[in-house]
């Protein structure tokens, strides 16, 4: 079983537009589809995927992290991908101004869409989930787990929140060992 780690961003603008990239065509991974800003994790970024991100984010867009307000980790989304692989992303979420200059990538083409536009655009299953739940929670600070699964053959993401049950439960009474 194979391990592939990958961290993207949805950067939205001052009129609540998401940045896409649109891939080439002749891209192996993705060809054509509008995806979030991001990539593969490299072997000395593992443990840390904002880092991964924000190297990403600069070689598809020229921005920095000076240039993107409150990049902040909002999902880790898991997937199989046939028997041999799980997939794990690290979405994140921050703000740039529309204004703010973007470079010219070789993956494909920049573009901020709207709503309407992102739904009915060739964005991916994981991509909408990610939007529509993101959508309902964007106020709270929470970080969350999202698993893929088939819906009456619709993939569909099973939400949970991710928290550290130690520091939300400071009632609980450390366990002795017998």
């Amino acid at each position: 079983m194979r391990l592939r780690q990958m961290a993207v961003a949805f950067l939205i603008n001052e009129e609540e537009q998401i940045l896409f990239l649109q891939k080439k065509e002749k891209s192996a991974f993705l060809p054509g589809m509008l995806v979030p800003v991001g990539g593969h994790i490299e072997i000395t970024e593992m443990n840390e995927p904002k880092v991964a991100c924000l190297r990403e984010l600069k070689e598809e867009t020229g921005l920095t992290e000076e240039n993107i307000h409150h990049l902040t980790l909002k999902y880790i989304v898991l997937r199989m991908k046939g028997i041999e692989e799980i997939r794990m992303q690290y979405v994140f979420f921050g703000h740039v101004p529309k204004a703010r200059p973007l470079l010219e990538s070789d993956e494909g083409e920049l573009s901020w869409l709207n709503q309407e536009e992102i739904e009915n655009a060739s964005v991916t299953a994981t991509t909408k989930e990610i939007i529509d739940h993101y959508r309902n929670e964007q106020e709270n600070e929470h970080v969350y787990v999202g698993t893929m699964k088939a819906n009456r053959e619709n993939p569909a993401i099973t939400w949970a929140l991710l928290e550290d049950w130690e520091t939300y439960n400071k009632n609980l009474k450390p366990r002795l060992k017998s």
